[in-house]
């Protein structure tokens, strides 16, 4: 989804749910908790900042692969 006014591209919760393999609900916390901020549609549903969530992607290490190496 790209933002006309800035032509920043912009995601859903579930596709940045897709990118770190979490449940959509999850995103939301994070947003809530200040992790991500969200900006909101006029309808009222939550949008990320495209370069923003891989900022985050890029920081986050995996903790549910394998439990024992």
């Amino acid at each position: 989804m790209q933002h006309n006014s800035e032509t920043e591209t912009l995601l859903t919760p579930a596709e940045v749910a897709a990118m770190f393999r979490v449940d959509p609900k999850t995103v939301t916390r994070w947003a809530k908790a200040g992790k991500l901020s969200a900006i909101r549609t006029l309808g009222g549903h939550r949008r990320y900042r495209e370069a923003e969530v891989k900022e985050l992607l890029g920081g986050v290490i995996p903790t549910q692969r394998g439990a024992a190496d």
